[in-house]
Order: C-alpha cells, then structure tokens, then sequence
C-alpha cells in the first residue's frame, strides 16, 4: 500500500479544537478517518514550526489520498499536504529506468 507524508498546518479555529478535541482526539478523528479510506495511520505527531501536525500513513491508491486530502482542506480548520513516500527498492527501479529528457533551451 502506498505511503504518504502528511503535514498540517491548523487555522486559528483548528487550533480551537484541537483545546476542544485535545492531542489523542485529534489522533482517534484522524486514524478513523483514514481507515474509512482504506488506509492505516503509521505514525502520528505534533510539531511547533510551519507544521503543527506530522503523520505517516498507508493509503490504497492516490485517488484515495486526494479524497483525504480534499476532505481536510475543504473543512477549512486545517491546510493539509502529501507527499508520495518511495521505499529504497522503488528509488532504485526509478533509478534504473532510462527517460530520455531535454533541458530548456537545448
């Protein structure tokens, strides 16, 4: 199953619940949320900085993480990215593979 690097980022509301909600039930809404997507919260931690949330997590595909992605963002409490994580053997098919690619401009 594909990995994602999720970072968050909360609104002024979303810090508001979180006061409400506090740190494990912000943790339980997410896991739920990605288990009714298919997927599995790997890990789960908060952070001070540009992110206030950092998680990893298995999800089926990536229709599956834009439907997550899309979910949070549009709630509006919280700006939320992913990042498709490859494993070493994935970088090293990726690496093995020959792409022909032109720079601009020449």
């Amino acid at each position: 199953m594909p990995k994602y690097l999720v970072r968050v980022s909360y609104t002024a509301d979303g810090v508001k619940g979180l006061e409400k909600d506090k740190a494990s039930g912000r943790r339980a809404a997410v896991a739920k949320l990605i288990e009714s997507d298919g997927g599995k919260l790997e890990a789960f931690y908060f952070a001070f900085g540009a992110d206030d949330v950092i998680t990893i997590v298995d999800l089926p595909s990536n229709t599956a993480a834009a439907a997550f992605s899309l979910a949070v963002n549009a709630a509006g409490f919280a700006k939320l990215s992913l990042t498709p994580l490859l494993t070493v053997e994935e970088m090293d098919v990726a690496i093995g593979k020959s792409v022909s690619y032109r720079p601009p401009g020449r």
